[in-house]
């Protein structure tokens, strides 16, 4: 405790926030005085469960107790003075079945009892946009208006104050930005850093959205994590690259006398095929949201490319399947960058681990680009497309036993709930293409 202290007051850190998340992912904090810091890793931070989306709480019921955990404490650079902190999520003294960090910490646990650990790299796209004075939304650089604008150098250039600026708060705390580019929409970017076990990535995941929303704001801008803002364009994904790793942190995934030449191991293979076998249930938890879909359908872009995954297969380097293998390990396409990347990854492990207790096959690698084929040809091949609306996701998971057998029967009703009154919403709405289409047609 003197260490923790003794680096808080070499920081100039004044405020600690205690955090957790809700079920849709986003950070819930608390500000606290460096000087109770103790209380946090004892007692804990108070919330009313009530008061933040999906946790299963009500007015009534006892307090939501966020018990912090030393390991996480980390300063936030773009807020000098302040310093964060995750933590378990107790009710009356016992970790909350609702958090969804718990959810995954209990998913490590049964991997942890084979002697696994579960690396995980995961790579969100943002689009960074600002507002014009009429109300429109347009590319924060103004000049980022090429049809086909991924990797442009220009596109790059002109958000390097923003980009500069997060990459540099990432690499503070420790955090190994090791890539950079411009993607495939206007004024859309992806900043890579390095894997590490699943909790951790997680935890800064939330961390780097906290750090590049509050830059872009300071900038003027507004960096959204909305699968698709426009519809002309390609969506923002959150790929999960993973494999296992056992005692000696060897991958076992990797295996170079794969048949395939993908360098998988029998093991990975079991994984793989539990994710397939699970698809369109798990896609209800990687692509959570109404405008999710608007992403994983089916179609092209503007800009004459489409990365949405949206067929159940698996493929060397193949971007229009579900899963592709960059060798020796697995990157599930499926997500968004709207995901909560604790309950995303535990539902992963999830359907991983039941490939592997049963032993399932993935079936044959698919190296073709699906989007030149057409659905009936697709079908014939025995493939099978990821649910193209969150109405029929929630289907697949309400009929797939695994997520509440695995990941407990209270977080996937609530997440039920949540994201059926989301539908119900989304449906009452008139868009301005109703009206345009409807008002004076009949």
């Amino acid at each position: 405790m003197a260490g923790a202290h003794a680096f808080l007051k070499q920081a100039g850190v004044r405020y600690v926030l205690a955090q957790f998340v809700d079920l849709h992912g986003v950070a819930k904090s608390k500000a606290v005085p460096v000087q109770h810091l103790e209380a946090l890793l004892t007692e804990g931070a108070g919330f009313a469960g009530g008061g933040a989306w999906g946790l299963g709480l009500l007015p009534h019921q006892a307090e939501y107790m966020v018990i912090c955990e030393l390991d996480t404490l980390t300063v936030t650079p773009w807020a000098p003075g302040y310093a964060c902190m995750m933590g378990v999520g107790t009710v009356k003294g016992s970790p909350h079945p609702v958090d969804t960090r718990n959810v995954l910490k209990k998913q490590i646990a049964r991997l942890s009892e084979r002697g696994w650990t579960f690396n995980t790299g995961l790579e969100p796209e943002f689009i960074l946009l600002r507002r014009e004075a009429d109300g429109r939304l347009s590319p924060f650089d103004g000049t980022d208006v090429l049809v086909k604008p991924a990797y442009d150098y220009r596109g790059l250039m002109r958000g390097r104050s923003f980009l500069e600026r997060v990459t540099e708060s990432l690499q503070a705390v420790g955090i190994d930005v090791y890539q950079i580019d411009h993607e495939d929409a206007n004024g859309q970017y992806e900043i890579n850093f390095k894997y590490a076990d699943a909790l951790k990535t997680a935890d800064q995941i939330v961390f780097f959205k906290m750090a590049a929303s509050e830059i872009a704001h300071d900038l003027g801008a507004i960096c959204s994590f909305m699968p698709k803002p426009r519809s002309s364009s390609t969506g923002s994904g959150m790929h999960i690259h993973c494999s296992l790793a056992d005692a000696e942190g060897r991958n076992v995934f990797h295996d170079d006398r794969d048949q395939n030449g993908m360098g998988l191991s029998k093991l990975a293979y079991h994984f793989l095929g539990g994710v397939m076998a699970h698809a369109k249930a798990l896609t209800a938890l990687l692509a959570p949201t109404v405008n999710s879909y608007k992403r994983l359908v089916v179609g092209h872009t503007v800009s004459g490319a489409t990365w949405a995954p949206a067929f159940i297969a698996y493929g060397d380097n193949n971007r229009t399947a579900m899963a592709r293998i960059p060798y020796g390990r697995i990157e599930i396409r499926t997500g968004d960058s709207s995901m909560n990347p604790y309950l995303a990854t535990a539902a992963l492990i999830a359907a991983g681990l039941d490939g592997i207790e049963r032993k399932l096959d993935p079936g044959a690698p698919k190296n073709l680009n699906f989007y030149g084929l057409s659905l009936q040809a697709i079908e014939e091949m025995g493939v099978g497309l990821l649910p193209q609306s969150l109405a029929e996701a929630l289907k697949a998971l309400e009929e797939d036993p695994l997520f509440v057998n695995a990941l407990g029967a209270p977080v996937i009703t609530e997440f039920m709930s949540l994201k059926r009154s989301e539908w119900m919403e989304y449906h009452r709405q008139v868009s301005d293409w109703e009206v345009e289409r409807y008002l004076s047609f009949f």
